[in-house]
């Protein structure tokens, strides 16, 4: 059990947490939710004893041990794979490092060997001899090769390193896990991997993620941070969403249809408390589910950008043909022969072993990278709006953001009430909007972009990675505008959700070719036998 008890901290000239008092049991999995800038990662931070609290203190069970996802991944560079996995357990690591130092020793004497009996007696309950296989095994079910388990951690790709480092969060049955974006960087099968893990981990997880799908799948419990204080839900991130969204509708409106409200509030509650039979808590969770009242259920203060977008024409016939197409960067290939035709109405999800290759692909299809070989050819009557990755040159700039923005207005927009009132439900209201562009948070330049993008009304949106820098609320304001898109939409991301509600085509692609398929969902994509087969040969 961890416990954090009049937790206070003033940061700067600002009060972040007051007096916040939350207890996380065993069993249960909390996703900790808020705002950009409410202090999730600082929590976060407090639990782990990296930072002191101005006032109360945490406290755990006796010789409980927790465990926390590091996030610097060139602290292990000597060591090996399988030693930084270990390491996640501090002691049984110092043991082993002591006991191979001891009989090591060419003057072996008495009080060594009453020394290193004392440490294996300790090693032995620590279930030391099963520590390499649960390492391996943890390393495996994240795609790390056995192959490379004993190279040092130099030697590994940035994207190895986040799941070596995310395994050694995991080894040794911790009693509690911290995990801080723990899907960042981990490709489609180590998430849903790391989901079972989670499901079945029967101690304590505390949980930040911007995944929605990730959130509902592992979460038993929301710990929303607002207003300075934490307030504990029963249940995933949808049932919290839409509870708190109906409570500030119940709490805004004074009308007559308030009764009405309620009794959707309570009908709502009492299906949230069925189907959480579907759970591995199940009994447990629907007890609680069935305790809640309305006043268990508190309006959120959070503020969702309004975003929508509304193409000037229509599409014609054609769309995007694509012929042939390989790709390499720095001399290594990752796209070959590639060649699909998109249509209309379709509204297209590429997926890839690594961002690189969506990257490239979408690259390629903006023109902003020349191809190795062949062709692309955009439809007469399509206009493109594009999100890359990598923003950085269109912020090179010190211009305001109202003038930054202006430069994409029509005659009839160019005007600071208009523009201003635009920006302002991109929620940068009053003197925000004289912020020069090349100090932007990264959430907020994807916002400015998007302005841009809504502004310019096209009919075919190419967004790489568009949920990247995102808070939760931006991310499902997104999510909402593109499902009323009436256009085409050709996207990369690592959102389950984003995919799963918005593409109707998936296209999977590598270095070994690719795998298409049409109208289905994402969960059907991957439920597919015959694509699983497909996916293992092609991601490989």
């Amino acid at each position: 059990m961890l416990q954090a008890t009049d937790i206070s901290l003033l940061f700067s000239d600002r009060k972040l947490f007051d007096e916040v008092n939350i207890k996380f049991t065993p069993g249960n999995c909390y996703g900790l939710i808020g705002a950009n800038g409410a202090g999730k990662s600082t929590f976060l931070k407090i639990l782990a004893g990296e930072i002191q609290p101005t006032t109360g203190h945490i406290s755990m069970g006796t010789d409980e041990r927790l465990s926390v996802l590091k996030q610097n991944h060139f602290d292990f560079e000597e060591y090996s794979v399988i030693e930084t996995v270990i390491m996640g357990n501090k002691r049984l690591y110092e043991i082993m490092k002591e006991k191979d130092a001891i009989y090591m020793k060419p003057d072996f004497a008495d009080e060594d060997g009453i020394r290193a009996a004392e440490l294996e007696g300790e090693f032995a309950e620590l279930d030391g001899w099963e520590a390499e296989p649960e390492a391996a095994q943890l390393l495996e079910g994240l795609n790390i090769p056995s192959s490379i388990h004993d190279h040092l951690m130099n030697e590994l790709t940035a994207g190895q390193k986040v799941k070596v480092l995310l395994a050694q969060a995991l080894f040794g049955k911790p009693d509690v896990l911290l995990l801080d974006e723990p899907t960042n960087g981990l490709d489609i099968q180590s998430i849903n991997w790391l989901e079972e893990f989670l499901i079945n981990f029967e101690n304590t997880v505390i949980v930040v993620s911007h995944d929605r799908h990730f959130l509902n799948k592992v979460c038993t419990h929301m710990a929303d941070l607002d207003f300075s204080k934490i307030k504990l839900y029963v249940g995933n991130y949808d049932f919290w969403l839409e509870s708190s969204q109906l409570a500030l509708k119940l709490q805004s409106d004074s009308n007559s249809k308030k009764e009405e409200q309620i009794k959707e509030l309570q009908e709502f509650i009492a299906r949230f408390s069925a189907n959480a039979s579907k759970s591995k808590q199940a009994t447990s969770r629907k007890k609680m589910l069935d305790k809640i009242t309305l006043d268990d259920i508190q309006p959120s203060s959070r503020r969702y950008p309004f975003i929508a977008f509304k193409p000037e024409r229509e599409i014609g016939n054609d769309l995007l043909q694509v012929d042939n197409l390989s790709v390499s960067i720095d001399g290594k290939k990752v796209l070959d022969n590639i060649s699909f035709t998109l249509n209309k109405d379709d509204k297209v999800a590429f997926i890839a072993p690594n961002d690189i290759t969506t990257t490239a692909l979408i690259r390629v299809l903006m023109g902003d990278l020349e191809p190795d070989t062949g062709t692309i050819r955009w439809g007469v009557t399509t206009s493109q709006s594009y999100l890359p990755k990598d923003n950085s040159k269109d912020f090179d700039s010190d211009l305001p953001i109202l003038d930054w923005l202006r430069q994409f207005a029509s005659k009839e927009e160019d005007d600071n009430t208009f523009l201003r009132g635009f920006l302002g439900r991109m929620l940068f209201s009053g003197d925000e909007v004289l912020k020069p562009v090349n100090v932007l948070s990264g959430g907020e330049k994807v916002r400015v972009m998007l302005s841009k993008i809504m502004l310019a009304k096209s009919n075919v949106l190419v967004l790489d990675d568009p949920t990247n820098h995102l808070d939760l609320e931006s991310i499902t304001a997104l999510n909402d505008g593109l499902k009323g898109f009436k256009g085409a939409l050709i996207f990369s991301s690592h959102d389950h959700e984003f995919i799963q509600t918005l593409a109707n085509r998936i296209i999977a692609v590598s270095a070994k070719g690719m795998v298409d398929r049409a109208e289905t969902t994402y969960d059907e994509f991957l439920d597919n036998k015959d694509v699983k087969k497909q996916m293992d040969e092609l991601f490989a």
